[in-house]
């Protein structure tokens, strides 16, 4: 007897359509979904980042770079969203500069190509 996959039906994190979701959601949620990785592999959602099973700073540097990019280049497409926005990498930026047993310095650490040195 085979047996055959289960048909699971596609992905879908909004039951709306792609092309009915505004722009400045799509970056939002894009950028979030990034902030929230970088604070995992820097281990902020454990009790003691430094012993987080998760944290892995190259991973991290390249998550708040990729962060950095994103929110720089649309800032002015996100309004009310980009302040917060922001605020959240700048804290990645400074979590990533204390996690660091060599810190970067100011203005090499990861994003700062495009965000200005983080202090």
């Amino acid at each position: 007897m085979s047996e055959q996959p289960s048909q699971q039906p596609p992905y879908s994190p909004d039951p709306r359509h792609l092309e009915d979701i505004p722009s400045v959601e799509v970056i939002s949620r894009a950028a979030v979904m990034l902030l929230s990785a970088g604070a995992e592999r820097l281990g902020l959602a454990d009790a003691d980042p430094a012993t987080s099973p998760h944290r892995d700073l190259d991973e991290a540097r390249r998550l708040i770079t990729a962060l950095a990019g994103l929110v720089t280049a649309s800032a002015e497409y996100l309004g009310l969203h980009a302040g917060p926005l922001r605020d959240g990498l700048q804290s990645l930026q400074k979590a990533f500069r204390e996690a660091s047993v060599v810190p970067d310095l100011p203005g090499q650490g990861p994003g700062e190509k495009y965000t200005g040195p983080v202090y």
